[in-house]
């Protein structure tokens, strides 16, 4: 990881310095291959001792942590705390998205015993399929948008306005369609 080290009114010793490496390198340790570089800012005002680090992360992600203290240890790891509750944050939305099981509003089958075991469907008749789609809260605009740039056959969400749950699909005349429940 590069690290770029800036010190404002303050003389950045080489004691100093290990000790932001040594933060750093710890936060890296606990979350391998996700640093790029860092950049820290160490600032001096009166009594207190300020510590600005902004951390490039994998995916295009900058995470900033601020760290205000007495002494340049508990600034620096005020600081690197606050980037590392920022990097659980971000790390769970990526295993969050590595356990779904497919593209939203894909359909998933779920069977039972007893439809594992039963005689195969008659061709004509249509099976249904359960779906799960998640819900989000946007506006009309924000849902026709969002129909326009996914490819999927409608697009389910609740309105933040009515706050009802509506639906977005293509007419067989080409505009747009919404179907909002009555009461």
């Amino acid at each position: 990881m590069r690290l770029l080290l800036t010190g404002r009114n303050v003389a950045v010793t080489p004691a100093l310095r290990q000790q932001v490496a040594r933060q750093l390198d710890r936060l890296e340790r606990v979350f391998p291959d996700l640093t790029v570089s860092a950049q820290v800012v160490l600032s001096r005002e009166r009594h207190r001792h300020i510590t600005d680090i902004t951390l490039h992360a994998r995916g295009e992600h900058l995470l900033t942590g601020q760290g205000q203290a007495t002494t340049w240890p508990l600034s620096i790891k005020q600081a690197t705390g606050r980037i590392e509750q920022q990097i659980q944050r971000l790390k769970g939305r990526w295993t969050a998205r590595k356990r779904r099981t497919g593209s939203v509003g894909e359909p998933v089958p779920e069977l039972t015993a007893a439809q594992a075991s039963a005689p195969e469907p008659v061709p004509n008749v249509p099976r249904v399929l359960r779906t799960r789609y998640v819900v989000r809260s946007m506006s009309l605009d924000e849902a026709a948008e969002r129909f326009e740039a996914l490819d999927d056959p409608f697009v389910l969400f609740r309105d933040r306005v009515a706050g009802k749950v509506t639906v977005v699909f293509r007419r067989k005349d080409g505009q747009l369609g919404f179907v909002e429940p009555l009461g």
